[in-house]
């Protein structure tokens, strides 16, 4: 009886700290950088630290600015909307970036992430706007001189 409480309670404390992405609840759950309901399922974002903790945005933006003051555990996961599948969460490092002032994100960088970078390139085609990647992305949003 002991033995089968201990595996039990092993099997619930690691499957509590799982490193995946906690669902967002739209129209009730806050950003954690800006506190505004996240309501916009085609820009949110969220990270998941190696704890299992997540913490989700109402916009890309958001998540690249709580990550530059974020003092916590180590980050396991940046994840981000895809454009074309709302509510659909990517890693960040997959996914492709533009920048295009035809297409309005909550906090107003006009931020929109895709799973690739051809549906990128095609909505940038009939929008306008700039392509980044991950990491470009995170420099291009550090500057604000090149917003």
């Amino acid at each position: 009886m002991k033995s089968t409480f201990l595996l039990l309670s092993l099997v619930l404390l690691f499957s509590a700290c799982a490193i995946e992405p906690k669902p967002i609840q739209y129209g009730e759950d806050n950003c954690h950088y800006c506190n505004m309901t996240i309501v916009d399922r085609q820009h949110a974002a969220q990270i998941v630290t190696e704890k299992g903790r997540a913490y989700s945005f109402d916009a890309i933006e958001c998540m690249v600015n709580f990550k530059q003051d974020y003092k916590g555990p180590n980050i396991a996961l940046f994840l981000v909307a895809d454009y074309d599948s709302p509510g659909e969460l990517l890693p960040a490092e997959e996914a492709s970036f533009i920048i295009s002032k035809e297409i309005s994100s909550p906090m107003g960088a006009n931020l929109s992430a895709f799973n690739n970078e051809e549906k990128a390139a095609e909505t940038i085609s009939t929008h306008g706007g700039n392509l980044f990647d991950w990491k470009q992305l995170q420099k291009q949003l550090q500057n604000p001189l090149n917003n």
